[in-house]
């Protein structure tokens, strides 16, 4: 019996790993366990002290700094992915950025320069990736996001990164149709609260994951191990019907808002 779970030769990108909190890391470990090989990226030459000691638990993949910024960067990981496999059937994308200073103050009071430069990181560099993943995609694949709820509603907190987010889950709905006619599906993977590092930089975050653990219908977090799951789920024949989704991986905790 086939089966449909199985990711045993697929082959693909985690980009963002930061450390052993981090999103991307729960994604690669999960995809290598259900049989996949991954190349990981992070995106700072900081990081590497700590993403180094991960590679067993992620299958022992091949590493590579990528900021996303930097178009050569950018290009040359995914040069590497067709050198390797001249395919890949999977791209996460784990990538997102504000400056404190405009994260930590209104929506009405943030920077042109800051708008521009989180926009660019959390939401066009998704955009970037698929254009480079698409011709590596001739048998089609699926490319992934990380969203948050404070896309759809107002947020306590999460203040101008919720414009950013919902731009990034409308690309995700335009990119499903651009690019299904290729069999390449597009989805936004939209966690609740999860102590990452990226959430530490939230003004009141753990208020707010106290909020998730106590009020969610499962009371509990999720865990990037669950988010991971997800993607699994998603990127193999058992999700082949789907596309253009945001996907609420946080125990409930969206019910709540």
């Amino acid at each position: 019996m086939t089966n449909l779970f199985s990711l045993e030769g697929k082959v693909g990108i985690v980009a963002g790993l930061a450390n052993e909190n981090s999103i991307a890391f729960g994604c690669a470990k999960a995809l290598q366990q259900a049989g996949a090989e991954v190349l990981v990226s992070y995106g700072t030459p900081k990081a590497e002290r700590f993403v180094e000691p991960l590679r067993g638990e992620m299958g022992d993949p091949e590493l590579m700094l990528c900021d996303v910024q930097d178009d050569a960067q950018l290009d040359a990981l995914f040069e590497r992915a067709k050198q390797k496999w001249g395919r890949i059937d999977f791209v996460v994308h784990s990538i997102a950025f504000a400056p404190l200073e405009d994260l930590h103050g209104r929506v009405v009071d943030c920077s042109r320069d800051g708008f521009s430069l989180a926009m660019d990181i959390s939401c066009h560099s998704f955009i970037r990736m698929a254009k480079r993943a698409e011709p590596l995609m001739p048998e089609g694949g699926a490319l992934f996001n990380m969203s948050y709820y404070g896309a759809d509603k107002a947020v306590d907190n999460y203040n101008m990164m919720g414009p950013v987010k919902a731009a990034l889950e409308s690309a995700t709905r335009y990119l499903a149709a651009e690019l299904g006619p290729q069999g390449i599906r597009v989805h936004a993977i939209s966690p609740g609260p999860i102590r990452t590092r990226a959430a530490s930089g939230l003004r009141e975050f753990e208020a707010l994951a106290v909020d998730g653990e106590t009020r969610s219908p499962l009371r509990r977090l999720a865990t990037v191990q669950d988010v991971g799951s997800a993607v699994v789920y998603l990127a193999s024949d058992a999700g082949r019907a789907l596309t253009g989704l945001t996907h609420y991986v946080d125990a409930g905790h969206h019910l709540r808002f």
